[in-house]
């Protein structure tokens, strides 16, 4: 994987994004990210306010291209059929974040319950373990996904070391944030639309 199409997706994933954002997503060596982004900057795919990255219009059109070369190279077939056996743990997971945030369905959880969130942890413990196999099949059908499983792991060492915000919050890599980036990089790899696969209830 070019460290330029890994770049343009996290930018694109992430709205707008840091060194160390594009660093983990594409699991690039520190010194060779800022270099990357300066040099995506300089032939205006992205553009830079501070401390943080966002693609530009021609960014998404050099995104697109390149994904599009992507995909011509992956195996389709195998790839639909992996997508498809996301479906399970992706529906168990969606379930999973709502209980985190509702408890019966209605009431806020206010976190205070500390039982009733150990059980949640214990259930993404079991969720990552059966979910494991078909990310290294993933990753095995399409190699730019090699970063997803040490992103997962890391979120979820921190949610079992009691940092609960790494589950669900937006803006950091938490197990959440991780998930929706996977389902989306699932999306395009299948040739599908996020759109499509709203209206079939599977988007996360």
């Amino acid at each position: 994987m070019t460290i330029e199409l890994g770049a343009l997706q996290a930018l694109r994933l992430r709205g707008r994004a840091t060194v160390g954002d594009v660093g983990a997503a594409t699991g690039a060596p520190a010194g060779e990210v800022g270099p990357a982004l300066a040099e995506l900057t300089a032939a205006g795919h992205c553009e830079q306010a501070r401390d943080r990255y966002k693609l530009t219009r021609a960014g998404r059109d050099r995104l697109v291209e390149l994904l599009a070369a992507e995909r011509a190279t992956l195996d389709q077939g195998a790839l639909a059929a992996a997508y498809d056996d996301f479906d399970a743990p992706n529906s168990a997971f969606k379930q999973l974040v709502t209980d985190w945030q509702l408890k019966d369905g209605a009431t806020p959880n206010d976190h205070t319950d500390a039982e009733y969130d150990a059980k949640i942890v214990h259930r993404l413990g079991e969720l990552h373990e059966g979910f494991t196999p078909l990310l290294e099949r993933l990753v095995g059908l399409a190699p730019r996904l090699a970063p997803y499983p040490e992103r997962f792991g890391s979120a979820l060492a921190r949610v079992r070391a009691g940092e609960h915000t790494w589950l669900a919050r937006p803006m950091i890599d938490s197990y959440h944030t991780v998930w929706f980036e996977l389902h989306e990089d699932l999306i395009g790899l299948a040739g599908r639309s996020r759109a499509a696969e709203a209206a079939a209830g599977r988007a996360e």
